[in-house]
């Protein structure tokens, strides 16, 4: 069990990234930038194809396909935020900035260094579900009360890929290992049925996209959004929750033998 001088730590190294935020010149336009990318989707897509395809088939019913593309676009923000921050940021601060040298000096263990980390990681991609949940609900895609729903599942998506991010950014050796990561994040959203309904995918191929964390954050999101929560949605959360959890162990160890105490 956590206790709570852990838990005090761990939020210390959430805090210094708030203040960061809050004090940095600048730092706001680099937050804002991985919420603008799948929003400028969300609008050119949604208006664009939207114009030419008048529904998509969603379970045992059709909705417009700016419905269809919003909550994916919602899980790629909250996916974009936490990989930005738990990746490249994460091995900023650990390789170069050696932030964590003097910290480390004090009371502080690695493994909460990856705990406050992760957490600053899931703040930032709650920020852009928020925003993002907002122009969903000003453009009637959903509800207010849906989108209210819908705010903790996103946090879910985004702990997950903060902690998978957190525990791949400690394999890094180099910049150019990390596009890899854009690699696998420009793969996912292609082929999660972001944009398209996965059942039109080979059946070889839909099993394939079933297995990865973003086809079950959109699934999630989507069923919560547009109201089709079923015994799928109850699986994509038990999916996310195992994948966090293992990232997280993952991560926690992989630290420790980074920062080497």
């Amino acid at each position: 069990m956590l206790s709570t001088a852990i838990l005090a730590r761990s939020a210390a190294v959430t805090g210094r990234n708030v203040r960061v935020l809050r004090t940095k010149k600048g730092y706001w336009l680099l937050v804002a930038s991985a919420f603008v990318e799948p929003l400028l989707y969300f609008v050119a897509l949604g208006w664009g194809v939207g114009s030419l395809v008048a529904t998509v088939p969603l379970g045992d019913r059709s909705v417009s396909y700016l419905t269809f593309i919003a909550p994916a676009m919602l899980a790629a923000s909250a996916m974009n935020g936490a990989v930005a921050e738990a990746t490249t940021n994460f091995f900023t601060k650990a390789k170069y900035a050696r932030l964590y040298e003097a910290a480390l000096n004090t009371p502080l263990r690695p493994v909460e260094v990856a705990w406050g980390e992760l957490g600053w990681a899931t703040i930032r991609g709650s920020l852009y579900s928020v925003a993002f949940l907002v122009v969903m609900t000003a453009l009637g895609v959903t509800t207010p009360l849906r989108a209210l729903v819908a705010l903790p599942a996103a946090l879910l998506v985004g702990v997950t890929f903060g902690a998978v991010g957190l525990a791949l950014a400690t394999y890094m050796k180099s910049w150019q290992h990390f596009d890899y990561v854009t690699l696998a994040q420009i793969a996912l959203l292609l082929f999660s049925g972001a944009y398209v309904p996965v059942s039109t995918y080979p059946k070889v191929f839909e099993v394939i996209v079933a297995f990865t964390p973003l086809y079950h954050g959109i699934e999630l999101l989507r069923g919560v959004t547009v109201g089709t929560v079923g015994w799928p949605t109850a699986l994509s959360v038990l999916y996310l929750l195992v994948l966090a959890l293992v990232a997280v162990g993952v991560a926690g160890r992989r630290t420790a033998q980074l920062l080497r105490r």
